[in-house]
């Protein structure tokens, strides 16, 4: 397991937020079976979150 962390040093706790969302929000998608993504550009960041569907009850029996 990779730890997420600042690169961008100006931002700190100062400035508001403990920097623990993303590592938050990797333990929800991990507990649900999903995966997030990063794609990191000069201008921006998009982060990509991808989860299971949910299988209704009947195709489950078949």
């Amino acid at each position: 397991m990779r730890d997420f962390f600042r690169l961008d040093t100006s931002r700190s706790t100062n400035t508001g937020g403990a920097g623990l969302g993303l590592a938050i929000a990797k333990e929800i998608v991990n507990a649900h079976g999903g995966n997030i993504f990063v794609q990191s550009h000069t201008e921006k960041t998009v982060f990509t979150v991808v989860l299971p569907q949910k299988q209704e009850k009947d195709k489950l029996s078949a």
